[in-house]
């Protein structure tokens, strides 16, 4: 029953933003790391950012460091992405998760999210 459903993605210009969230209900999820991955069809799967359960660390993929930031509140069980400066290869859906079974890029997440779309025109 514990769900992750994320928001906010969209249509954007290269060079725009955008934040999506991702609001997790069920059971907390303060507890543990979270993350966002993102998937274009016909590539594999990438790893885009990932926080601790306190917000203490971030990891971040290089293509995005510098323009993504992660952040969580823990007190409303959610997470965000705020997504800036961005390129058409952003394009792409994106999944949260949380609960990494090792480490956050190797996608053993024990919840993931339905995914929103961002397309980014260039």
């Amino acid at each position: 029953q514990a769900q992750l459903v994320e928001s906010g993605g969209g249509l954007v210009q290269a060079g725009g933003c955008l934040r999506l969230s991702c609001a997790a209900s069920g059971r907390s999820f303060s507890s543990v790391a979270m993350g966002w991955i993102r998937q274009t069809p016909g590539k594999e799967r990438e790893f885009v950012a990932a926080i601790s359960d306190n917000g203490g660390r971030t990891w971040y993929a290089d293509s995005v460091r510098g323009r993504f930031t992660i952040s969580r509140d823990n007190a409303k069980n959610t997470l965000y992405l705020q997504m800036n400066s961005l390129k058409s290869e952003d394009t792409a859906v994106y999944y949260c998760a949380a609960e990494p079974k090792g480490t956050v890029y190797g996608f053993e997440y024990g919840y993931w999210g339905q995914g929103t779309q961002v397309t980014v025109s260039s």
